[in-house]
Formats: structure tokens, C-alpha cells, sequence
């Protein structure tokens, strides 16, 4: 393990800009707990422990107390104690966008003067980190990731961002915390905007892009999916993976969820589930409850199970609406009913939404069911079963880049201060490709 952390680390890191938290309170109370002459006193051993449990905010505060606890981020011995005992944190991490297929996310515009007196101005990505235990909102950019490229898909503590233009897509793999960048090999078949899915484990990668094939320079069909796969026994499959696409489906271009080793995405006209088998290579149909009646369908994980949530209109019945949470059951074709959104919470829900719809994304026990179009967001905690109004980010409403318009497109994201598992595609030894000239 030692070895995984040989690399030199990146130069840049990133801060943390908090927001608002409804759980931030300030204590002055001094007691004999905090004594300096027992803390003064703790082992180094017992103090590394303390600081692997720091969320990350706290964390990168912490790095500014003396020299050794800065010095711990490059700290091989404290990365590997890091990854065994640091807890997971099921956040989020959203970005701005006006479409569904063209994501703008929120940056900020750095105007510099070259030598020769001409100004050029570089994007600079930024996205929003949500913290559902505190409700607190974080701000992060991203200087490193090149222009024309947008967030596709989330896991592991890695964010994968996949080119815009049409034609074979350029991923890149980017931690947010340290600033990493990682670049997989690109793709072998043309594609639009496929959808996307990525799947991180301690020693694997797996991603698949599926769907939007270019099948002229003016037309795109729903026909095929590449996979890539790497881990540390070895084995590689650099999208030489292949599999067809159940006939006639309308998968809508956006993110794949993963389930244990399942992709899953919807499908439109009528609504149903999509399946790919990772180990199989073979997708499968699942039929949705009450699919004649769903709208803004969404699929999210949630603790290792496959949820969709939707709202339910039986227009015909006397029934009324509602916004339902299906699981699926192990045997792979049947949902359950497992929530239902209070009457009254939907009937205020219903009328900030205003037929507009709704986005989903699950992280542990937390789902955020974001309305289009606005900056209005539920969040519904399954262990507790409570639901609560997220309070808006305070960098969109107050021009804290990103500008007016768009909303919000999440993610589930674990943030993470190493991720060792990138050392993999090193062994590939793939030539960075160099994007200085989509930088604007």
C-alpha cells in the first residue's frame, strides 16, 4: 500500500468557502476538557487518528495550524490510516446547467495580460458541495479541468468529466479536494452526449458510456455501449468492450446509476428500467410501477438498493397525487412501494413545481429531489423517514459565479482526500493528452 502513494502530489490544492449552516453554533465555553497541558500531551499516533476523522473543511482548516499537520496530505503513513478508519460521508456536489444535454456550469471568468499587452480569459469551473448532516453549503472550483468538458458522472470521490464535442469522448477523472486529474483513454465509437456511468472501488475502475451514436455527421441512434475496466490483479479492458442496446430504446442522455455491479438508467416512451450487466455484458428491460401514471421519473442509490422515485397522477381515478419511492427487490423485477411524500408537503411541493419537474439524486440515506428551474430542494432522509426544504445555495442566489439562470444538477459524491485507485492508469502508460488549445 505504501507504494499506491509514491506519486508526487499535485502543487495546487483547493479551499473551502462555507456557507450557511443551520447546525453552526459558536461556543465560547471554556472548561478543563480543553486544557492545554492534557492535549499538549497526546501521542502524534493518537492525534493523526483524531484528524482522519475531520470532515474535509475541517481538515484543510487544520492543515493551517503548524507545518506537520500541513505536511500530513503528502504523509504516506497518514494517507493509509486515512483510508482504513476516515468515515463515509454521503454528500453532494452540484452544478449549474440551462439543458440537459449542454451543462453550464457556474465559473468564474480571470482576465490575464500576456507580454505582449493581448488579455485572454480562462473558465474556471465551480461547483457546490452540500452537506446533508450540517445542511451547510460549500463552494469549490475546479482550475484544472479544461473548457469543453462537463460532469458526467460521480463515485469513489471522483468526479468523471467527459468532452462535449461530438466524436470519440475524451474522461478525465478529477478529485475536487486535492485537484488530481487522471485521463482514461478515449472512447472508440463517435458519440453525441451518451450516457454515463462510473463505478470506483478501492482497487477497480469500471466505466461505461452508452447510447447517442453517431451514425452520420447529422443523426444519432441509440445503438451500442463501451466499457472500460482496470483493477490490481491486472486484467484491462480499454473499451474493447462492446454490447448492443435493447431494440427501439429512448434512453435519455444523462448518468447511469450503479447498484452493486449494475448500471441502471431510465427509458422513455413508455417508462421502464434499463439494466447493464457489468460482468455479463448484456442489458436487460425491468418494467416501472404504475408507468402509465409516473412523471419525472428518476432513478437514485440509496444504502446499496435501486430507488425510483417519481410522481404519480391518476387523472382518470380517484386517487390523488402524490410523489411515490419504489425499491427494487433482489430478484431483480420487482418494486415495493417504500414512501410516500406527506399529502400536504406535496400539495406545497406540487405548486412550486408547477409542472415543470423534478431531478433525483441518492447518496446513502439522503435523497435530494431538486425542482427544475428554480433553486427549491427537498431532501428525505429514509432512516428517519423526515423530509425537510434544503436551504438555497447562497452562492448562485447571490451572484457567486454561474451567473442568473440554470439550475441545479447533482451528483452523489464522497469526498476523499486520496484516491490511491488513479495509480492504476498509470500503468497504461497513455501520454497526457494536452487540452491547452479547447482552453479559452
Amino acid at each position: 500500500m505504501e507504494g499506491a502513494f509514491s506519486n508526487s502530489m499535485p502543487s495546487h490544492f483547493y479551499t473551502f468557502t462555507p456557507g450557511t449552516s443551520s447546525a453552526y453554533v459558536t461556543d465560547t465555553v471554556t472548561n478543563t476538557w480543553m486544557d492545554t497541558r492534557i492535549w499538549s500531551k497526546l501521542p502524534q499516533s493518537l492525534i493523526d487518528r483524531v484528524i482522519a476523522f475531520l470532515p474535509p473543511p475541517a481538515f484543510f482548516r487544520a492543515r493551517c495550524v503548524c507545518k506537520r499537520w500541513y505536511g500530513l496530505l503528502f504523509s504516506n503513513n497518514f494517507l493509509e490510516l486515512y483510508i482504513q478508519i476516515s468515515p463515509r460521508r454521503h454528500w453532494f456536489l452540484f452544478f449549474k446547467h440551462k439543458s440537459l444535454k449542454s451543462y453550464i456550469c457556474g465559473n468564474n471568468s480571470n482576465t490575464t495580460r500576456g507580454s505582449s499587452g493581448q488579455t485572454s480569459t480562462t473558465n474556471i469551473f465551480e461547483g457546490y458541495l452540500f452537506d446533508p448532516y450540517d445542511i451547510a453549503w460549500y463552494r469549490i472550483s475546479f482550475p484544472l479541468v479544461p473548457s469543453g468538458f462537463s460532469p458526467a458522472a460521480a463515485s469513489g470521490g471522483l468526479i468523471c468529466w467527459v468532452s462535449d464535442e461530438a466524436g470519440a469522448k475524451s474522461i478525465i477523472l478529477c478529485n475536487p479536494l486535492i485537484g488530481s486529474l487522471s485521463q482514461l483513454p478515449p472512447t472508440l465509437r463517435p458519440r453525441l452526449f451518451p450516457s454515463t456511468g462510473l463505478k470506483v472501488g478501492p482497487s477497480s475502475i469500471v466505466g461505461a458510456v452508452a447510447g447517442d451514436d453517431l451514425i452520420s455527421p447529422y443523426a444519432v441512434k441509440n445503438l451500442s455501449t463501451e466499457s472500460f475496466h482496470i483493477d490490481a490483479g491486472g486484467f484491462y479492458s480499454l473499451w474493447g468492450t462492446t454490447s448492443s442496446l435493447p431494440r427501439l430504446c429512448s434512453l435519455e442522455s444523462g448518468q447511469m446509476i450503479c447498484v452493486d455491479d449494475r448500471f441502471y438508467c431510465m427509458n422513455y416512451n413508455p417508462f421502464s428500467v434499463l439494466a447493464y450487466d457489468i460482468a455479463a455484458n448484456s442489458w436487460c428491460k425491468i418494467q416501472a410501477p404504475m408507468r402509465r401514471f409516473l412523471r419525472s421519473p428518476s432513478l437514485v442509490e440509496s444504502m446499496g438498493k435501486l430507488i425510483l422515485v417519481a410522481a404519480v397522477e391518476k387523472s382518470k381515478l380517484n386517487v390523488p397525487k402524490s410523489l411515490r419511492l419504489w425499491s427494487l427487490q433482489a430478484c431483480g423485477t420487482t418494486w415495493v412501494e417504500i414512501e410516500r411524500m406527506p399529502q400536504q408537503l406535496y400539495q406545497q411541493f406540487e405548486e412550486l413545481e408547477a409542472g415543470h419537474g423534478f431531478d433525483c439524486v441518492g447518496h446513502g440515506e439522503f435523497i435530494a429531489i431538486i425542482i427544475r428551474g428554480s433553486d427549491k430542494a427537498l431532501l428525505f432522509d429514509i432512516l428517519r423517514k423526515a423530509w425537510q426544504w434544503i436551504p438555497p445555495c447562497p452562492y448562485i442566489n447571490h451572484g457567486g459565479g454561474g451567473g442568473g439562470g440554470g439550475e441545479l444538477h447533482g451528483f452523489a459524491y464522497e469526498p476523499t482526500i486520496t484516491t490511491p485507485v488513479t495509480g492504476l492508469l498509470d500503468q497504461l502508460t497513455i501520454p497526457f493528452q494536452s487540452f491547452s488549445g479547447l482552453i479559452g
